[in-house]
């Protein structure tokens, strides 16, 4: 990946300062160079491994998040699963295990799997992975790129962007897709905010080093909030862009959307980080070569989600899964297991998902459901007639305050 950092420091050579975002865009999705369009290093020889790799049961739990929803929805007659970044499809393949394993919950509904993918190479694993490599390529004038069916019978369909998804009932997943996302980044000084731009070293020709803007940017101008208390911000353009379209669909449509990431509530400043064979490795050497993330800003994510829905969350992963049964599940496989092996290898993956030290504390869930999900539109005329409206699993404990 030498050539990227040739490349961005041509870029800043003929033309200044990087903002982050575009050193982030440049090397995760560079068509060339790019981290995510060269190797997309998920699992265990790569350099993160995700939730679902560690355990079925996490997928498993979130399928049957979605099941309860449709259910306390009323089981509209059909079901779309929109995931957003999907990996290598791990994810899909273990809801669609407890779809088919709840078919006959499912029967009269008419369900179908949407990926929002841009990666080539990902696309090509996750169709391996769920339909066993049988897809084909759409034709131009669809807004899909590739169809397939499921192992288990279910249509699947790839898109690169959100709104080639065709509109109606649809439950969305973003697990790990919004701390990918390029984010712009600022620094407030005496004379006001400035933004932290990507520059070339003076003393070292072909390394880069953080500035901060000389005045303010467009950036600054548009993406602080006049509240703002923090010295120091990251701000996902993209991430609002998206949870504004999630929050269209579903004020229009109906259904929900879980996002399941790292993140805070509006709490930390600098979060930005490179991870390279599971190690944290400096976000400006090598550029292209390692995975770069920031915790996710649900509390950003909230207000740009207008009010259109209601939010829930975000709570700790810990929580969410406890909420969702994880105990008992565990208890179930650790029963059928008949090797020890096998029984340490599930007490290891409880143990990554749960505890506080691993991803327990720093993982969260985040929902978008509609207003009437929460609240019955004429609950304030005639109280006494409606009956109580059903829990939202995962997040129940925070209803019950």
């Amino acid at each position: 990946a030498g050539s990227l950092l040739r490349h961005l420091c041509r870029k800043v050579r003929a033309s200044g300062p990087v903002t982050v975002a575009e050193y982030m865009r440049e090397a995760l999705t560079n068509p060339a160079q790019g981290y995510y369009t060269r190797r997309g290093g998920i699992g265990d020889s790569g350099d993160f491994i995700t939730s679902p790799e560690i355990s079925q049961v996490f997928g498993e739990l979130i399928g049957i998040w979605y099941i309860s929803e449709w259910m306390a929805m009323g089981k509209p007659n059909t079901f779309q699963l929109v995931e957003l970044g999907p990996g290598r499809g791990t994810l899909t393949e273990d809801i669609l295990r407890v779809f088919s394993q709840l078919s006959s919950v499912l029967s009269k509904c008419d369900v179908s799997v949407h990926l929002v993918e841009v990666s080539p190479k990902l696309s090509e694993i996750q169709a391996r992975m769920l339909t066993g490599g049988k897809v084909q390529p759409s034709p131009k004038d669809e807004s899909a790129y590739m169809k397939g069916v499921s192992k288990t019978g279910i249509p699947i369909l790839w898109y690169r962007d959100i709104q080639d998804v065709p509109s109606g009932y649809s439950f969305y997943l973003a697990h790990e897709f919004f701390d990918a996302l390029p984010i712009h980044k600022f620094q407030r000084t005496e004379k006001g905010w400035r933004e932290v731009l990507v520059d070339i070293d003076p003393e070292a020709p072909d390394k880069l080093r953080f500035v901060l803007s000389p005045s303010s940017t467009p950036a600054t101008e548009n993406f602080i909030q006049p509240e703002e208390r923090r010295d120091h911000v990251e701000v996902c353009p993209e991430a609002g862009v998206i949870i504004q379209r999630l929050a269209c669909r579903i004020e229009k449509d109906g259904g929900a959307a879980l996002v399941a990431d790292y993140g805070h509530d509006g709490t930390k400043t600098d979060t930005f980080r490179g991870f390279r064979n599971h190690k944290l490795h400096d976000v400006l050497s090598a550029p292209g070569t390692a995975d770069l993330t920031a915790d996710v800003d649900f509390s950003y994510l909230r207000k740009m989600t207008q009010e259109r829905i209601t939010t829930l969350g975000p709570i700790k992963q810990r929580e969410f899964l406890k909420n969702m049964g994880i105990d008992l599940r565990l208890q179930v496989l650790l029963q059928n297991s008949r090797d020890t092996a096998t029984r340490e290898q599930l007490l290891h993956s409880y143990d990554m998902l749960m505890n506080p030290e691993n991803m327990g504390d720093c993982f969260n869930f985040f929902a978008l459901l509609p207003h009437h999900r929460l609240v019955h539109p004429d609950k304030k005329d005639k109280p006494e007639s409606k009956s109580p409206l059903p829990p939202v699993a995962g997040f129940n404990e925070l209803l019950l305050k």
